[in-house]
């Protein structure tokens, strides 16, 4: 267990991990398409479980209690989400504690990802808290042990906001979509201003040397380049594992044989890249954000792959909504304006974009080629005669690939 040298959780730093129109956690993984049943636990359970373990990392006088425990019902593939209350005596004053456990899932979860790093997420948040503006919730404790809670996790603080909704999509109507435009603008220029504050932590391949790719030289200056190379070769090494006893996907192979031929090479140094860098991973008040969550996919690489994954992302929710026939928000995170906006904040020129979004739609079609693998292996849907159907947005990234996907969007600044 690795635990936090700050003070103990207490205040009003408590929170909530979805918005008020939506019942869903803020979670990256579309966790509504495929969650295994086997995968809940009973509250009153976790509650006991929570509480004996308080109680062997709190001083012996704190006598913790668990007071309540809810298990999201549309909980996250990625990791388990618990949120619970406790209270304990800490410098003779008994206060109570509203705390967020993210756990690691279980192999038999068929889980997303090959590796769940969950110290790695916990050491990432508490080195961007200490060494950048960018507001993630406050990290406590790091378990390494699954005895507690049948698997590794870690513990943070809960915050109040309002999250963009991935159910129903935040572009089919939402607190968002109903929002004035100055507001949906200054929530952009807000989420955008996150990036630029990732991107400027000095010395990130320091600060953060447990992100380096393996194999990288130590002493040498990881280059925005190399990293880029690298997070290309992991892409390829997470589709074979993803597709290793299950079928495979032309379509992402064809994807993967592209980004490796047509690979930019950018200029300067790697940045902290926060990885899942969407708006519905962030917790806004008052369209400003007031936490920044899921830094699983962090990275250190090109300011692009934030960027990208940004545009790209919103861009998928977006498509969505015109295929269901619905105006949904066109205006939000134009590329233009987010590349526009980028530049004011750190001077820096956003390259190859096109090059980018299409690594971003690839990036996601993996993951989403995962999720729909899992959805029929949990029996909730047959597997369909052709696998690239299990792209949602096979025909954006088609037309990507076949380069009629962003004619007249003005990509490059």
């Amino acid at each position: 267990m690795t635990p936090d040298t700050s003070a103990p959780p207490s205040g009003p730093d408590s929170a909530q991990l979805s918005g008020p129109d939506s019942a869903q956690p803020a979670d990256p993984d579309f966790a509504q398409l495929a969650r295994p049943g086997e995968s809940r636990k009973d509250p009153e359970h976790l509650r006991i479980r929570l509480r004996d373990w308080l109680e062997s990392v709190l001083h012996a006088d704190a006598t913790p209690e668990v007071t309540s425990v809810e298990v999201p019902a549309a909980n996250g593939m990625s990791n388990e989400t618990i949120l619970f209350n406790a209270v304990w005596t800490e410098l003779g004053i008994r206060a109570e504690h509203r705390l967020v456990a993210r756990i690691a899932p279980a192999d038999s979860a068929v889980p997303l990802f090959p590796i769940y790093d969950l110290d790695r997420q916990y050491r990432v948040m508490r080195t961007v808290a200490a060494h950048s503006p960018v507001p993630v919730p406050a990290v406590y404790w790091s378990e390494s042990s699954p005895e507690p809670l049948g698997g590794a996790f870690f513990v943070m603080g809960r915050l109040d906001g309002d999250v963009p909704p991935d159910v129903m999509p935040y572009t089919f109507g939402s607190w968002l979509s109903e929002a004035p435009p100055e507001a949906r603008r200054r929530l952009q220029d807000a989420s955008v201003r996150v990036l630029a504050d990732l991107h400027t932590i000095d010395a990130p391949d320091d600060r953060f040397a447990l992100l380096r790719p393996a194999g990288h030289d130590p002493d040498a200056p990881l280059t925005a380049a190399a990293a880029l190379r690298a997070h290309i070769r992991d892409q390829r090494d997470y589709y074979r594992w993803a597709t290793a006893d299950g079928p495979r996907s032309p379509l992402i192979e064809r994807a993967l044989d592209w980004v490796e031929t047509n690979m930019p090479e950018p200029a300067g140094p790697a940045v902290l890249c926060w990885g899942d860098s969407r708006i519905g991973n962030i917790m806004y008040r008052d369209f400003e954000p007031v936490a920044v969550l899921d830094w699983e996919m962090a990275a250190l690489g090109p300011r692009e792959l934030d960027l990208g994954w940004m545009i790209y992302l919103h861009r998928f929710f977006d498509d969505l909504a015109a295929l269901a026939g619905l105006p949904g928000l066109p205006d939000l995170l134009r590329p233009a304006d987010v590349t526009a906006h980028y530049l004011d904040r750190t001077g820096h020129h956003a390259r190859d974009l096109e090059f980018h979004t299409l690594y971003a739609a690839l990036r996601h079609a993996i993951v989403m080629f995962r999720v729909q693998t899992r959805t029929i292996a949990f029996g909730q849907a047959p597997a369909p005669a052709d696998p690239d159907d299990m792209i949602l947005h096979r025909a954006t990234l088609t037309a990507m690939l076949d380069g009629t996907y962003w004619p007249g969007i003005g990509v490059q600044p």
